[in-house]
């Protein structure tokens, strides 16, 4: 087994017991991670894409005061420094009993997307940007598998998803990425071109690299590859 996979297995093992304890009134003295986490790459997708939807926490609806949107407006409400347990947001996200953050119809988020956050806090919750970025945006070899679904489920699935995607639009799947990949609105969307919806909604764009990734699949033909 590789080291980053052992970093993942150690990852999911402390969460779980995270959310046990969170559930049975308990907490945890500190937690550990091996791996430093990132907060533009890790961290900023997984607010933007289950967080800042229309009525929710983004800068026009801000419900309850909250605006995730950027790492500026994320950090100045609900966020302690190096105290995941203390930290508003981070206790929305594991209430117990079914109460907690997304609410439906959105799903919950997954167990390493809220280990992530609690890293990121409890390391000081830092504006680490370009984290392991070369400068380079390598688009040779672009599969909707391999390249564009892993985009799309880091930005776009926590809204567009399930049993009621947000605007009837889903990326859950290939089939139902095809259309508004062939048509263009999904690659007029994420790069907030005039006359689309920019996407994610509310929030800026998803890195440029991940943009030209997604326009190099889509001028492949879209294919299910």
């Amino acid at each position: 087994m590789g080291k980053a996979s052992k970093n993942r297995l150690f990852v999911a093992a402390i969460l779980g017991s995270i959310i046990w304890m969170a559930q049975t009134a308990c907490t945890r003295e500190h937690i550990e991670n091996v791996n430093p986490v990132c907060f533009e790459t890790d961290v900023l997708p997984i607010f933007q894409s289950n967080c800042t939807q229309s009525g929710c926490h983004n800068s026009v609806d801000r419900e309850k005061g909250y605006d995730l949107t950027s790492y500026d407006k994320i950090v100045s409400k609900g966020i302690t420094p190096g105290d995941y347990k203390g930290s508003e947001i981070y206790k929305a996200l594991v209430v117990p009993g079914g109460e907690s953050m997304p609410p439906a119809p959105y799903g919950r988020l997954s167990d390493e997307q809220i280990t992530n956050i609690a890293l990121w806090i409890e390391e000081g919750a830092n504006n680490t940007i370009n984290c392991g970025d070369s400068g380079n945006c390598v688009t040779d070899n672009v599969t909707y598998n391999a390249t564009v679904k892993p985009i799309l489920q880091k930005y776009c699935t926590g809204c567009h998803s399930g049993g009621a995607p947000s605007g009837n639009i889903s990326y859950a799947t290939y089939n139902a990425t095809k259309p508004t990949a062939v048509s263009g609105a999904l690659v007029g969307s994420i790069e907030h071109a005039p006359g689309y919806i920019p996407m994610p909604e509310n929030a800026s764009k998803i890195p440029a690299c991940d943009v030209e990734k997604i326009r190099q699949w889509v001028s492949l033909g879209a294919k299910n590859d």
